[in-house]
């Protein structure tokens, strides 16, 4: 007789727009609630970063040492994910949820080990800042003026059962800086001269206020009416809407892809990246061309994007073609740098794709290094 799986865990995540409006804290909170209940609570992975408050609030909390794993001559510690899975608690709280492990660890990212844990039947409460959603990583680079390396995928936060916006006016989000509630003081001189400037602070709070707003409509839109069991629902389909992406060798590719994917979730829309080659295949290309178009193509797939390789000798007509088969609504694509520009295009291969395609919305990701200032629209 074979035993069943166990039934996949909840995941909840604490998101906030900055450091220190109160994530960690607010999760701590919950567990101490938890376990005054009597549910069995174990922290996985917390980082107090010297903050009193949050040290306090962890107080008679069950830890599980943390693993540690050698590296270049260094030791560093990383969450013991097989120590979590053999204690089997019913809640397992993981601060940090965006973090990149060290290298030697059995999996690269702390999600990935929080995947590991939610399949094995454990609740999760997890924290992260908004500036780590991948599909944000421009608008945040704009703003912020910071690249962030550590992202999540934007699936991963949309399967999770719950997600908690917490918030804190900027305002009072410096106060706290200012106080050393935050960082040291020689830290959050640094901070307060960067990441942490008002104007800042105030753009990342409102693109976090309208993620938790998305987040509401798109669970709202998932639930069954009253009434209803998920199995009697019978609502219409969402995705009216079909995003393709024209994939190439350009560097900005990896900011067209974000977009479109932050567009297709916004829309409920099915997106697709595409790449167009004679061959229908990578293998003719340049070394470094063709690795280009693989760790787009492998970004795409990351971001659950559907992907094709597309043979056809006029990139604009190949292009065109495949999205009036499957009825695309948006061509996403760029304006390529020169030595972009393919010889089988016009000089302006963009205007080729707009000229073509009267029917479909296209959206041109600019040659600036910033966001897209506008879309061309057709029809």
């Amino acid at each position: 007789m074979t035993m069943a799986s166990p039934q996949r865990g909840k995941l909840k995540i604490y998101m906030g727009y900055a450091a220190g409006v109160g994530k960690t804290f607010k999760m701590l909170e919950e567990a101490q609630e938890l376990q005054a209940a009597g549910v069995d609570v174990v922290v996985g992975y917390f980082e107090s970063h010297g903050r009193r408050e949050t040290i306090v609030k962890a107080a008679g909390l069950e830890f599980i040492p943390r693993k540690r794993i050698e590296y270049r001559g260094s030791f560093f510690e990383e969450m013991d994910t097989d120590a979590v899975l053999a204690r089997r608690p019913k809640v397992c709280l993981v601060d940090e949820f965006p973090h990149t492990n060290v290298p030697g660890s059995e999996r690269a990212k702390r999600w990935e080990d929080v995947e590991v844990v939610l399949v094995a039947g454990i609740d999760v409460l997890t924290t992260m800042n908004i500036q780590h959603l991948e599909s944000l990583n421009d608008q945040v680079w704009q703003i912020s003026g910071i690249r962030v390396r550590e992202t999540v995928p934007d699936w991963v936060v949309q399967q999770a059962d719950e997600v908690v916006m917490v918030d804190l006016t900027p305002r009072a989000l410096i106060h706290r800086l200012e106080r050393g509630v935050v960082y040291s003081r020689e830290k959050a001189e640094a901070a307060a001269r960067n990441f942490f400037r008002e104007s800042t602070l105030v753009a990342l709070r409102e693109l976090a206020l309208r993620q938790a707003a998305h987040e509401v409509e798109h669970r709202i839109a998932d639930e069954p009416a009253p009434g209803q069991s998920d199995e009697s629902v019978s609502a219409p389909p969402r995705k009216h809407h079909k995003i393709l992406v024209l994939v190439t060798a350009d560097p900005k590719t990896a900011m067209l892809i974000r977009r479109a994917k932050r567009v297709s979730d916004f829309i409920g829309a099915e997106c697709f990246a595409v790449a167009v080659e004679p061959t229908g295949d990578l293998n003719g290309l340049p070394q470094n061309e063709r690795e280009a178009f693989e760790q787009h193509l492998n970004f795409a797939r990351n971001m659950h994007i559907e992907t094709r390789i597309l043979q056809g000798d006029d990139v604009a007509a190949t292009l065109v073609d495949f999205g009036r088969r499957n009825r695309i609504t948006q061509i996403f694509i760029t304006r390529p740098a020169r030595r972009f520009v393919l010889p089988v295009l016009s000089r302006d291969p963009a205007q080729k794709i707009v000229d073509l395609a009267k029917d479909m919305q296209i959206v041109i990701v600019s040659d600036r290094e910033r966001e897209a200032r506008g879309q061309l629209q057709n029809g």
